[in-house]
């Protein structure tokens, strides 16, 4: 049995709270927001000694398989496993599942790290230092979450209160507080004993499944039958869905936190957010003397106390105060800081609308097993795109019913496969592809091959694809 801590990441939550560079389809902790790294590979990173931590297992779902492990390749981090969700069904089945697996894996008396992918964190020696603390209470058979000391009365957290003090530095849980009213937040907050509660937890494997027999016995058992009929595809284990679904859809602070008499917290200082909002973006930013968080390719005049980020076009703000100016590939939101809590009431607007619901639903860049591609416009009959695809990799061997391409290498290397002829394509050189022919594209070079398609035809969607042959097992 491993002395060491098992990190279990979850990566399978949906939002767009923090629209437009987060969508349904690519969640907040697969975008960077500030710095070169998206809060999942950050979160990677902070379980990525070897003297602490087993490699990670990640709970995530259908959709978002390829973006987890693409992002892992990119820091050159190993997994254990990819284990994928049917359907949701809340943290209680997932964390559940992942028990049963890491008790598969590892045995039944290991330490369990289970961390959220889509938070801020500064991973520093305090930070070190209450995981030390968390591990230690664990494994006296305590099922422990982190209390954040709050560095305001914030009322979009959930609160805990702690109660007598544990010879590890923990305390007993008092009781758990829902999202509180500002006057109560600052009751709290004066009164001291009170944290906001993290999502993440310390738990003996042993004792978790113990306790979720007696509190949330269906979660256990559709988890564990679930485990044991999945199924293993490439580098993912997929649970069984007809199993899973039986789960109740329940958090595991319902299910078992705030039914236990064995919960502790541990009182952790170091700096924690969960970017729930732009406001939150900005208060974790590094803030210029005028108080204003910018990335790069903006320009910003006479303006304070703002956010301004691109992943597109240049931006260019003036006069402004108070403001989040965000923009992606396809599209720019502009509001008030104060008010970017409520972004959730633009969304739903653009959702409800055939012309704008794909901006809430899909992003310019989708990952596939082999790299990806971003979508960089739109025509009648035609459309730009670039395909980058990782060292060693091939797309399936394919054809078109409704159009015709071209591509160009701006990058790499690429061996293309059309009919019968195989040719090598190197930087500025280009190849088209005629309707309804077999063809293939692989890189058979040691760096990212990258290209420009473009489309022609009467029908350009994704689905106009005939696999005939592919190494991912796809129809």
């Amino acid at each position: 049995m491993t002395k060491k801590i098992v990190p279990v990441i979850m990566a399978g939550g949906k939002g767009t709270r923090l629209w437009p560079l987060s969508r349904a389809s690519a969640p907040k902790q697969f975008i960077q927001f500030i710095g070169d790294r998206t809060l999942f590979q950050d979160t990677l990173e902070r379980v990525s000694d070897p003297a602490i931590y087993e490699a990670p297992i990640v709970l995530t779902n259908e959709e978002f398989r390829f973006l987890v492990a693409e992002q892992a390749r990119e820091l050159g981090c190993s997994l254990k496993a990819i284990l994928l969700e049917p359907v949701g069904r809340n943290t209680a089945p997932a964390v559940a599942a992942a028990a049963r697996l890491v008790s598969d894996l590892h045995g039944p008396d290991v330490v369990m790290h289970v961390l959220g992918s889509d938070y801020e964190i500064v991973a520093g020696q305090a930070y070190f230092d209450s995981v030390k603390k968390a591990q230690q209470t664990a494994e006296l058979g305590k099922l422990v979450t982190f209390g954040i000391e709050p560095s305001e009365p914030a009322t979009g957290y959930g609160y805990i209160e702690g109660g007598d003090s544990l010879p590890t530095g923990a305390r007993t849980v008092q009781r758990f507080i829902e999202k509180p009213p500002l006057d109560r937040a600052k009751d709290m907050v004066a009164t001291g004993g009170f944290y906001w509660n993290s999502g993440m937890f310390m738990l003996k494997v042993s004792s978790l499944m113990s306790e979720m027999r007696n509190y949330a016995p269906e979660v256990m058992r559709a988890a564990e039958d679930a485990v044991e009929k999945a199924a293993r595809d490439l580098d993912f284990i997929r649970l069984d869905a007809q199993a899973f679904a039986k789960a109740p859809n329940i958090s595991i602070d319902y299910a078992i936190m705030e039914k236990t008499t064995n919960a502790a917290v541990v009182p952790s200082p170091f700096k924690w957010s969960d970017l729930g909002s732009w406001d939150a973006v900005w208060k974790a930013g590094n803030r210029d003397e005028q108080g204003n968080v910018a990335t790069s390719n903006t320009t910003l005049l006479n303006s304070r106390n703002s956010l301004v980020m691109t992943h597109g076009v240049h931006l260019a703000v003036q006069g402004m105060e108070d403001v989040a100016v965000i923009a992606s590939e396809d599209a720019v939101y502009v509001g008030h800081l104060q008010e970017s809590q409520s972004v959730g009431d633009i969304v739903k607007l653009l959702a409800s609308l055939p012309k704008t619901a794909k901006l809430t639903e899909t992003h310019p860049t989708s990952y596939r097993p082999w790299g990806g591609y971003t979508s960089i416009f739109n025509g009648d009959r035609f459309q730009v795109k670039r395909i980058f695809v990782t060292p060693g990799k091939k797309l399936s061997l394919q054809k078109h019913h409704h159009r015709s391409e071209h591509w160009i290498v701006v990058k790499g290397t690429a061996e293309v496969t059309i009919g019968e002829n195989v040719q090598m394509l190197r930087e500025n050189e280009s190849v088209y592809i005629p309707l309804g022919e077999v063809h293939r594209l692989a890189n058979p070079g040691k760096i990212m091959l990258e290209l420009i398609e473009v489309q022609t035809g009467s029908y350009l969607g994704e689905d106009d694809i005939i696999r005939i042959v592919d190494e991912f097992g796809r129809n």
